[in-house]
């Protein structure tokens, strides 16, 4: 385990999900929500819904990555092979020994949580979901979910993926003409996401690009 070790930061909202990453050690990402590929070296889990009781909301446990590999959901999840999404690709990460979070992670402001991608060293020292952000990470989750909750489709870039990207905490939503980049990174180009000004405004200059370019395409991400 190393400092800048990544922890990817999954949800699991049910109780089949949770015996499969427990008693069968793998868990299932829609290839589509990870278009990027999955790089990291382990992964925790948030648990979302009455079905856990006391550890809803919280993240209780973590395992590290041990392999990867794509196939199709119905074949992961036989019982629900007429599940509108049974043809969808999807990996399978396989894990190894799920170990306990102690204490686990909260999330007091109930922040939404889709993935999160944060490093070894935030991740063993975090009591609540905050502390999993950096500075950078935090202002581009907060801008997208602020997206999100207009139906406009993001793709966050995490500092934490920069290794493979390229990129630091940045967003960039696809366009009919282009694709609107907007970046904590002056020099990036596009929307510079400065934490000093008022979110209102630079989501007021975000929205005002994507018109600029003919507005946004809708693409149907699968979440299960």
């Amino acid at each position: 385990m190393y400092p800048d070790d990544r922890v990817l930061v999954g949800v699991i909202n049910r109780k089949r999900d949770y015996r499969h990453l427990h008693d069968d050690h793998w868990y299932r990402i829609p290839q589509q929500r990870m278009r990027r590929g999955i790089h990291t070296e382990y992964l925790a889990f948030f648990l979302s819904g009455k079905v856990f009781g006391d550890q809803s909301g919280t993240i209780p446990c973590y395992a590290r990555l041990s392999g990867l590999e794509l196939t199709y959901r119905r074949d992961l999840l036989p019982k629900e092979a007429d599940h509108p999404r049974a043809n969808d690709v999807y990996y399978k990460v396989q894990l190894g020994k799920v170990q306990e979070k102690t204490p686990p992670i909260t999330n007091p402001t109930r922040r939404p949580i889709t993935f999160v991608f944060t490093t070894w060293d935030r991740f063993v020292q975090a009591r609540t979901i905050s502390d999993l952000y950096s500075e950078a990470d935090y202002y581009v989750d907060r801008v997208y979910h602020a997206l999100r909750s207009k139906g406009i489709r993001a793709e966050r870039f995490w500092e934490a993926e920069k290794r493979e990207t390229g990129y630091g905490a940045q967003l960039r939503v696809l366009c009919e003409s282009g694709t609107l980049v907007a970046s904590n990174n002056p020099d990036d180009g596009g929307i510079y996401l400065d934490n000093l000004h008022q979110e209102d405004a630079i989501l007021a200059a975000i929205y005002a690009e994507i018109a600029k370019q003919g507005g946004p395409v809708t693409i149907d991400i699968p979440f299960d």
